[in-house]
Formats: structure tokens, C-alpha cells, sequence
């Protein structure tokens, strides 16, 4: 089984956790969304799967290119 990895597109604040590990998601769906300067930007699937892991938690401050969570 190959496990794909979510990574943040920005520097930014996780704000909210969409989709919990162990969460079944189809791509294109959002996972987490972070904020940054005010705006909420949205961390969609990349593939269809079962998160995996998340590896960081709501009001967690992330860098860009961090990984955030992995798919199944």
C-alpha cells in the first residue's frame, strides 16, 4: 500500500482538522485548513485513501513544505 503525503503549501497556523486519522477522504476533499494573514486556506487530498496519520494538531504553527498528514 503506498502512502502519499500531505504538505503545507504555506507558513501559516492550523486552524481546523477536517478529517480526523483513521478518516476515510476522496481527493480533492480537504483535510485541514490553515490560516495565514487572515485568510483560510483549505489542505485538499491529493488521492482518495484513509488518512493515516496526523501529524499535527489544531493552533500548531507549521513551516511550508512541512508534512502535515499521510494517505493510504
Amino acid at each position: 500500500m503506498a502512502t502519499t503525503e500531505i504538505r503545507s503549501e504555506i507558513a501559516g497556523k492550523v486552524w481546523k482538522i477536517e478529517v480526523p486519522a483513521g478518516g476515510h477522504v476522496e481527493a480533492d476533499e480537504p483535510v485541514m485548513i490553515l490560516e495565514s494573514m487572515k485568510m483560510e486556506i483549505p489542505v485538499m487530498a491529493p488521492v482518495t485513501g484513509t488518512v493515516m496519520t496526523v501529524l499535527v494538531a489544531e493552533g500548531d504553527t507549521v513551516a511550508e513544505e512541512q508534512v502535515l498528514a499521510t494517505i493510504a
